[in-house]
């Protein structure tokens, strides 16, 4: 490769994206490129403190506009220490998550409109990603999944059914109106039906 791909993955909580991610890394790796991974909010220093905010249970007072600002200086820093050096060295950069998760989840979720999108240029500025793996599963199925796994659930994941149904209804509008970018994938799959069908759409993107 001669520059740097920038993959991101998006789907609603328990879409199935963390094992995607696994297993498009390690043929990626085995393709012969330099793999990062790395996760929103998260990734860095700063970045993973702010998550920690963001997540934690105990601050269910938190504003939808205080929380839309936290996930984008949060996307600032990763951007600007992380993703951004990566790219430029030639890298491949996978990202669970990016700032289509901030409009599907503050923008239509908590109802934030087209807010969201300016916040999110400043903390972006040109960095976008080259293609964005959306893993679209019911919202309904995905909680039960969540629900049926060990350990607490986070804020988020907490939030009203309602909540993820508009944040699942924000992903298909995303799709459509990006579609050169937004590559959805129904997620009902077996995992490996689904593996080969993210193959299929990242491999052609890898050049010689």
């Amino acid at each position: 490769m001669k520059k740097g791909l920038f993959i991101t993955f998006e789907g609603g909580d328990g879409s199935g994206k963390s094992t995607q991610i696994s297993i498009l890394r390690d043929r990626l790796s085995e393709a012969g490129c330099d793999v990062l991974l790395t996760r929103e909010p998260g990734g860095t220093k700063i970045s993973e403190k702010i998550r920690s905010v963001i997540l934690d249970k105990e601050n269910s007072e938190m504003e939808a506009v205080t929380e839309a600002l936290l996930y984008a200086a949060a996307r600032a820093q990763l951007v600007a220490e992380v993703i951004e050096p990566a790219i430029r060295k030639g890298r491949v950069v996978i990202c669970d998550r990016f700032v289509d998760s901030s409009i599907a989840y503050q923008a239509y979720g908590r109802d934030l409109g087209e807010a969201v999108e300016v916040i999110n240029s400043y903390a972006i500025g040109e960095c976008m990603p080259d293609i964005t793996i959306l893993l679209k599963l019911d919202p309904h199925v995905g909680r039960r999944r969540i629900n049926a796994r060990d350990g607490d659930r986070d804020r988020i994941e907490l939030a009203s059914e309602h909540f993820h149904d508009k944040v699942y209804e924000g992903y298909l509008e995303l799709e459509k109106k990006h579609s050169q970018r937004i590559i959805g994938i129904e997620a009902d799959r077996t995992i490996e039906e689904t593996a080969e069908l993210i193959w299929e759409k990242i491999s052609p993107m890898l050049g010689e």
